[in-house]
């Protein structure tokens, strides 16, 4: 499964109703701290799949989730757990500070 492509149309489903943890990576293409850290959040999404469920939101395509919670810089990262956002770390930040917010 690896990564999640998350929209407005999709999250409740997959963020707000999983079972499992979700890491969402708001991110854009043009990010350059965002294209650092993606391959981290997509070795995370494997070496995790089935315990935890990474979903990354383009913020130039879904606004409205980026405003929903607050994304004023990028990358932004959100761990959310029963529905509920539980950890944010904003900025590139190293693999084991990552896997820090999911515990």
């Amino acid at each position: 499964m690896a990564e999640v492509v998350i929209t407005q149309e999709n999250f409740e489903e997959e963020v707000l109703k999983s079972p499992i943890p979700v890491l969402v990576d708001f991110w854009a293409t043009w990010c350059g701290p965002c294209r650092m850290i993606a391959p981290v959040v997509a070795q995370i999404a494997e070496e995790q799949e089935g315990a935890v469920k990474v979903g990354k939101v383009d913020v130039d395509e879904q606004p409205g989730l980026a405003a929903r919670f607050g994304v004023m810089s990028i990358p932004t990262l959100m761990v959310f757990k029963n529905g509920e956002a539980v950890r944010t770390s904003v900025g590139a930040i190293p693999k084991a500070s990552i896997e820090a917010l999911l515990n």
